[in-house]
C-alpha cells in the first residue's frame, strides 16, 4: 500500500509530511489511530516535495489547503515551503496546523519564512500554563514547550499571519476560559476542537 501523501476532508485538502512530533499529547489520535476518516496516515517514510507536489497535480480543486497529518509538518521546513509556494501558485488559501514549536526545532524564528507562503496558523494551545501543558503535551522540551508555542504564535501575529490557537474541548470550561483570555490578550482567535475518539 502507498503513502498516502494527500487526502480531503470537506472541501479541503490535507497535506500528510511527517509521523513524527515533537510532542507526545496524551489525547492525541495516532495513539490509537493510523489515520482520521479512513484515511490510513502513517508513512513509510517522509516524503520528498517533489512526491507532494505530484500528488497535488492529481487534485483538481486546491482552493483550500491544510498541512495536517499524524506528525508536526513543521519538522519538515523546507519541504513544507516548497509545497506552499507550489499551493499558492495554484491560488490556494493554505493552513498550518501545528503544534508551534517549529521555531524551537529549527532554531531559528521560523515565523518569516512563512508569511506570503501560509494565510493561516493555527496552533495547538491546549492548556492555560506551562505545567498543564506539560502533563498534556509531554513535550520533548519538557515545559519550556509552553513558551516556545506561544512565543511561535506571537510571532505569526507580528508577521501579519492570520493565527487561530485551538484547544481540545475535554480541557473543561474553566481551561477554555482561561486560554480564551491567552488568545484575545495576544490577538488571536480562538478555536475549540472536539475531540476525536
Amino acid at each position: 500500500m502507498s503513502d498516502t501523501l494527500v487526502y480531503r476532508i470537506g472541501g479541503a485538502i490535507y497535506i500528510n509530511l511527517t509521523n513524527k512530533c515533537t510532542n507526545n499529547c496524551t489525547f492525541c489520535l495516532r495513539e490509537k489511530h493510523d489515520g482520521v476518516n479512513g484515511y490510513h496516515l502513517r508513512l513509510s517514510k517522509d516524503p520528498e516535495a517533489r512526491d507532494v507536489i505530484a500528488a497535488l497535480e492529481k487534485e483538481s480543486d486546491v482552493s483550500e489547503s491544510v498541512f495536517c497529518g499524524l506528525g508536526e509538518p513543521t519538522m519538515r521546513l523546507e519541504t513544507l515551503l516548497e509545497v506552499a509556494a507550489y499551493l499558492k501558485a495554484r491560488g490556494s488559501h493554505v493552513r498550518l496546523n501545528t503544534n508551534g514549536q517549529g521555531s524551537a526545532y529549527a532554531g531559528r524564528d521560523i515565523a518569516p519564512a512563512l508569511k506570503g507562503l501560509v494565510d493561516t496558523v493555527s496552533v495547538s494551545l491546549n492548556a492555560s500554563d506551562a505545567a498543564k501543558y506539560d502533563t498534556v503535551c509531554q513535550s520533548i522540551y519538557g515545559k519550556e514547550g509552553y513558551r516556545h508555542m506561544l512565543d511561535f504564535a506571537r510571532s505569526c501575529i507580528a508577521q501579519g499571519i492570520e493565527t487561530v490557537l485551538s484547544v481540545v474541548d475535554v480541557i473543561g470550561p474553566d481551561e477554555i476560559a482561561k486560554c480564551r483570555k491567552i488568545a484575545d490578550d495576544m490577538g488571536a482567535r480562538l478555536r475549540v476542537r472536539h475531540y476525536i475518539e
